[in-house]
């Protein structure tokens, strides 16, 4: 056949982005088969919520690190210093993930307290949804776009798949609602399931604003026959602001307890992400920072940070203080006390990774397009880009011309980019730019034209950027992967317990029954404790009674 798009040609991520998403698309269909079954067959306690977390814990890190593959050819290839550009197929990829994320933090709550089960399965059918109506709007051919790839009918009948689907979910639903009651209720204001139904409104709502802004053109033309284009001043008017209430979330839920919290214990564990965000809003503020959302973005993350980090150091501490341990052993003894706990405080801190990246790349960012002889200077932030040669070279199916840049800072020794121009036969010239990335910002340059007549000096055009911070988002990303791996590890004396357990006796969640002081040195939250304590009162002839795992 012809071969990929010559965009698509141009980095190795389109050989890791396409099936990353594939298996995370793909992966949301097994939780929505255990979803429609539990409603088929009644069958609508926690059991199937433990049988599928693990499924969609594996679809979303695919999804995420997707997202994150994505984000990073567009920055290493498009040319325009960029890695999200709200483009249909963009959004309907992260439009999912929404959902999905607000899945796995509200089956928490299910589990815990009987609450939310047709919130979950509505959450669940919404993510399926959202994979086939991504499917659709790639290869219906209703939008123009770097990810549509054909023109066809076959985006009818997907369109006819969603409608079914969603007719056929929604009326099984509504069948059974009589038997969804929620068997619990929120104890207090100030408490983890609180922050986890307000950061699955948060969540919900976001996605419905994503979807409006992509789905809005296209209806307005079938309607109306009017061209209306929802662009980035739209979206980051209406999600900066969603944005920032989740990363707060992300500080307050780790550290509230389950049902009800004490305020005095609350006053001690809120003292040191209280001071991180003050410290770091002064900080801003000395700096000269003004921007409102960049200053809020930034107190928040490290607010937040410092929550999910004392997650895992306070634990760790306490081991050290009453066993001994080196804190390393401390700390990985902890995280493997309850690995799906500590994996989300991971996953946690990679998208705060990415978020405080993200908002220092977007309002620092400064671009400079200069024409350069050969043998001349840029002086640029503190840069020294000189035009050293124009080159050009035959590679396989393409022709290549590219210049090499020499960067330097002041003291500092020069190193060679080497932006590029790459020819496909007789199509338009794809750009691939040349980055440095260094922890505290990159440098990226970009070849937009070339002169090389004869007997002439070379010159070349070149859009020069620097962004601060923009490699903490791909940290991130992986680090969100990281969490999600840690999350699923096998523990292998659950599988040794498991395969030793009589039949009839529910898989649940193993809870040490030990005393508070050594429950708490390994990690366990406050509800833990409760349940522990609860467990230990009711005695060892429970044991045989399934209430002890």
């Amino acid at each position: 056949g012809p071969g990929p798009n010559p965009l698509l040609q141009n980095h190795w991520l389109m050989a890791v982005h396409p099936p990353l998403l594939y298996l995370g698309y793909v992966g949301m269909t097994v939780p929505f088969a255990f979803a429609i079954g539990a409603l088929l067959s009644g069958r609508l306690d926690e059991t199937w919520i433990r049988a599928t977390r693990r499924w969609t814990v594996v679809a979303w890190g695919f999804l995420s690190l997707a997202i994150m593959a994505g984000m990073w050819w567009s920055y290493e290839v498009l040319g325009w210093g960029g890695y999200w550009a709200w483009d249909p197929v963009e959004n309907a990829s992260f439009m999912p993930w929404l959902t999905a994320t607000a899945f796995l933090h509200s089956i928490m709550v299910q589990e815990r307290r009987g609450m939310l089960k047709v919130w979950n399965l509505s959450l669940v059918i919404a993510t399926f949804l959202l994979t086939i109506l991504g499917t659709f709007l790639t290869r219906s051919g209703i939008i123009s776009s770097v990810h549509a790839f054909t023109q066809g009918t076959i985006g009818y009948y997907f369109l006819g798949f969603i409608a079914v689907v969603l007719a056929f979910s929604l009326a099984v639903l509504a069948g059974r609602s009589a038997e969804l009651r929620a068997a619990g209720h929120l104890d207090a204001a100030a408490s983890r399931e609180t922050v986890f139904l307000v950061n699955n409104l948060l969540l919900t709502a976001f996605t419905f604003t994503v979807l409006l802004g992509t789905l809005f053109p296209l209806l307005a033309d079938a309607v109306q026959g009017v061209q209306v284009s929802v662009g980035a001043p739209f979206f980051n008017r209406m999600t900066v602001p969603i944005m920032m209430a989740l990363i707060f979330l992300m500080g307050v839920g780790p550290v509230l307890p389950w049902r009800r919290a004490d305020p005095d214990e609350l006053k001690r564990r809120f003292i040191v992400p209280a001071a991180a965000f003050m410290a770091v809003v002064a900080g801003s503020l000395i700096f000269g920072l003004r921007q409102p959302y960049t200053i809020v973005a930034f107190g928040f993350a490290a607010f937040a940070l410092a929550a999910n980090i004392g997650e895992f150091v306070a634990p760790a501490l306490k081991r050290v203080r009453a066993h001994g341990e080196f804190i390393l052993l401390a700390l990985l003894r902890v995280v493997n006390a309850n690995r799906r706990r500590y994996g989300g405080y991971v996953a946690h801190i990679g998208v705060l990774l990415m978020a405080a990246g993200i908002a220092a790349s977007s309002t620092f960012k400064i671009e400079r397009n200069v024409t350069l002889r050969q043998g001349e200077v840029l002086e640029f932030k503190g840069y020294r880009l000189r035009f050293d040669e124009l080159w050009g070279r035959e590679e396989p199916q393409r022709f290549v011309i590219g210049a090499d840049i020499a960067i330097s800072r002041e003291g500092g020794s020069e190193s060679i980019l080497q932006p590029r121009l790459n020819l496909y036969g007789a199509n338009q010239p794809i750009t691939t730019p040349a980055v440095r990335s260094r922890p505290h910002e990159d440098v990226y340059v970009t070849l937009m034209a070339w002169s090389a007549e004869e007997g002439a000096t070379p010159t070349v055009t070149i859009r020069a950027i620097v962004e601060p911070l923009l490699v903490w988002i791909w940290i991130g990303g992986l680090i969100v992967g990281l969490g999600a791996l840690i999350s699923l590890w096998p523990d292998r004396r659950r599988r040794r317990g498991a395969a030793q357990r009589p039949a009839g006796i529910a898989d649940a969640e193993p809870v040490p029954v030990v005393v508070t002081g050594e429950l708490a040195a390994a990690g366990a939250s406050a509800g833990q404790v409760a349940v522990a304590r609860e467990r230990t009162r009711l005695g060892p002839e429970s044991a045989g009674k399934g209430i002890l795992p």
